[in-house]
């Protein structure tokens, strides 16, 4: 079992949701790894896939949309072009306004994650930029990966 500083679990089996994203050549860096920003990338698109398609977030809509203000990630095994991998999402928080999601990334077949980290989002409306309450749609469609913490 891999666990967290915080000590919680991070087995594939406590992520409710998951996304394959496979790796691709330019993802790796000159150490022949993938390069640590991308992982932020695999992030955003695991969250928003979710949003998108359980939710109907269209960013192209002026609807309230979630502003990342935070992220952060803990790298625990190396990955390269072409392991694929399975990207699980869950929620940790889901507040008035705000939504803490954590994000775990496994190897096709590892029970133990290559990196996890979080990602939160405070929902605003385009171009006011000001935090206003989760749609509530998005709140009960988030409410199905809330996990105890």
């Amino acid at each position: 079992m891999s666990e967290t500083k915080s000590g919680r679990d991070e087995r594939r089996a406590n992520y409710p949701h998951f996304l394959q994203i496979p790796t691709r050549w330019m993802d790796n860096d000159v150490y022949g790894h993938v390069n640590n920003v991308t992982f932020y990338s695999y992030f955003d698109t695991a969250v928003n896939e979710f949003l998108m398609r359980f939710t109907g977030l269209d960013y192209r809509k002026k609807e309230p949309v979630g502003m990342v203000v935070e992220t952060g990630c803990r790298f625990h095994s190396e990955i390269a072009f072409p392991d694929v991998l399975d990207l699980g999402v869950r929620v940790r928080r889901l507040g008035n306004s705000s939504v803490t999601y954590e994000i775990a990334i496994f190897k096709v077949g590892d029970e133990t994650p290559s990196a996890t980290g979080h990602f939160v989002h405070v929902y605003v409306r385009p171009g006011e930029m000001r935090p206003i309450p989760v749609p509530e749609h998005v709140r009960a469609t988030l409410s199905s990966l809330l996990v105890e913490a």
